[in-house]
């Protein structure tokens, strides 16, 4: 029998119960028709790149499935039937990948990565630039001498201040 990866998206507003359903209807035909489920996965509530059939978001469902092409083609039939499944893909595979699939190994890190703490200034004292003499952007003794212009040096003064434009003599 052949290996395959399957994966089918589920419209968002499908509960999760109704979508264990549907994992558990296509295990069953799959078991039906002489093959195995080896691995099952759900992905969960995911935001989709653009939007399918009016729908922003879906549930994701990883299947590893081990049966003969005929059980791949009933599981299709019945997904383009469903009013729930939004998309499915199979590919078929040499073998399957042990261990978690690439998408739960990056939900893990980043759930690791929330544990940590961290982010933005999470770790920094002082806040935005606080460290900086003077705590921001132009505070500090420069302020007064009219800022501080990096390696620009002074300002060279205006020829007539507050003088009109130019007027032209008839």
């Amino acid at each position: 029998m052949a290996l395959y990866e399957h994966v089918f998206l589920a419209r968002q507003d499908a509960s999760a119960q109704q979508v264990e359903d549907l994992t558990a209807q296509m295990t069953t035909i799959v078991e039906g028709l002489g093959g195995k489920v080896v691995k099952m996965e759900n992905w969960g509530v995911r935001s989709l790149t653009y939007r399918m059939n009016k729908n922003r978001k879906a549930h994701f469902v990883l299947m590893n499935i081990d049966a003969p092409s005929a059980a791949i083609t009933e599981i299709e039939r019945q997904e383009r039937i469903s009013e729930d499944v939004i998309r499915y893909l199979t590919i078929r595979v040499e073998e399957h990948e042990e261990g978690p699939s690439a998408m739960m190994r990056k939900a893990d890190r980043d759930r690791d990565r929330d544990d940590r703490g961290g982010g933005f200034r999470g770790d920094r004292e002082g806040g935005f630039r606080g460290d900086r003499e003077g705590g921001g952007f132009r505070g500090g003794a420069d302020r007064e001498a009219g800022g501080f212009r990096g390696d620009r040096g002074p300002r060279r003064p205006r020829d007539d201040e507050g003088a009109p434009a130019a007027s032209v003599e008839e």
